[in-house]
């Protein structure tokens, strides 16, 4: 006697096949997603620099800021006057730059570091600076040279208080 098999019955074993392949991938996918990188989403933050375009060391702190992470655009100006009065940056500690980011004015060569801190704790001041062009702070290398500075918190009332020393 010859058996003959079912046409029902294959097409429920093929389908059974299937569907336990597809539930083993489906299994798989939260496996895989949870072993894998998560990508970092977050923007670069953007800082915007009004310089004098003929100054060496305001594009040297330029690139500093771009190893650190930082986008940065860059606005040629003659008149940076005008920005740092905008910014009330006091007269005592200006420089050669200034520059804004996220609502806060940064005044010449304040390091990377001091800036991404501001960002992370973002106290309630204006801004940082740097006065004057001290010798060994970011674009102001001149070999191992390196002269103490303090970079200043300022308010917008002129107040200011130290915020960090190098």
């Amino acid at each position: 006697m010859v058996r003959r098999e079912r046409p029902i019955a294959r097409f429920a074993l093929m389908n059974t096949r299937v569907l336990l392949r597809i539930a083993g991938l489906v299994i798989m996918i939260p496996v895989v997603g949870w072993s894998a990188p998560i990508p970092n989403t977050q923007q670069p933050t953007t800082v915007t620099v009004f310089k004098d375009p003929n100054c060496g060391c305001c594009k040297l702190w330029v690139e500093h800021l771009r190893k650190h992470a930082f986008t940065v655009v860059t606005k040629d100006t003659s008149d940076v006057a005008a920005f740092k009065r905008s910014g009330r940056v006091p007269a005592q500690h200006q420089s050669c730059h200034t520059a804004f980011v996220n609502g806060y004015v940064i005044e010449g060569h304040v390091p990377a570091e001091d800036i991404q801190r501001l960002l992370k704790e973002k106290p309630k001041v204006a801004g940082l600076a740097v006065g004057g062009m001290p010798i060994g702070s970011p674009g102001m290398e001149v070999g191992n040279r390196k002269d103490a500075y303090d970079v200043v918190a300022f308010n917008r009332d002129g107040t200011t208080q130290v915020y960090a020393r190098h």
